[in-house]
């Protein structure tokens, strides 16, 4: 049975990711959402309208997994359905966290996935960064856009809207954004410095080998240039 953290520490914990968020420019105003386990069956997320830097542990929104409210008095993020449908699909998820960092909203918006094995760490920490299609915000094509991924990957961009990620705490799934943007910086660096060497098929069965024994079970497994015919 899985051990969670009490509720309160929780709470500091969504509000110190989200000032993270906000001192780095993943969002501005009041963009971006977090959402973290309680239990099997509840969450916490963050209200809407309020920038994630300026927020207070007592205005997060407890919700369950069916979308009812059950505690707080402010509104929850118009996005929670998409967190709500991460945890409904892969019960290995108990923190997401979505953001516009600039560089990976920029692949979003170009709706060009993340998947050139070029660094070793991208390979076994994040895998594959895929593009989901593009829906409206508010409507239910935003949650059902997400599921073809996140049972097999650890996030995904968001066809011109921006990044999405999970992990089994806040800390992964944070972290993961970070490492999500950092590799769309070098993939754009490396566009202005020459052709990038690409891992061989017999390179990345290596890196696959090191990411299971990290247990990192998701991730996708990227292809060479040469397996995709380039």
């Amino acid at each position: 049975m899985k051990q969670y953290i009490g509720e309160r520490k929780l709470r500091r914990k969504i509000c110190d990711i989200g000032q993270k968020l906000y001192d780095k420019g993943f969002v501005v105003g009041n963009d971006g959402n977090i959402s973290v386990r309680i239990n099997e069956t509840e969450i916490l997320v963050t209200p809407t309208g309020i920038s994630k830097g300026y927020m207070k542990p007592k205005c997060l929104v407890k919700m369950d997994l069916d979308g009812n409210i059950i505690g707080g008095k402010s509104k929850p993020s118009t996005e929670v359905k998409m967190h709500i449908k991460a945890y409904q699909l892969n019960p290995n998820i108990n923190a997401v966290v979505h953001a516009h960092p600039p560089i990976s909203t920029a692949f979003a918006v170009a709706r060009v996935p993340m998947e050139r094995p070029v660094l070793a760490e991208s390979v076994i920490n994040i895998g594959i960064v895929p593009v989901a299609n593009f829906a409206f915000p508010g409507t239910q094509g935003v949650p059902d856009s997400i599921i073809p991924y996140v049972k097999d990957y650890n996030a995904v961009l968001l066809a011109n809207h921006g990044l999405l990620t999970w992990g089994n705490d806040l800390k992964q799934a944070y972290f993961r954004l970070e490492s999500v943007e950092q590799f769309g910086r070098i993939l754009m660096l490396l566009k202005q410095i020459g052709t990038p060497y690409e891992f061989n098929a017999q390179e990345i069965d290596e890196l696959m080998k090191i990411r299971k024994g990290l247990g990192i079970e998701s991730g996708g497994i990227p292809r060479s240039g040469l397996e995709k015919g380039k």
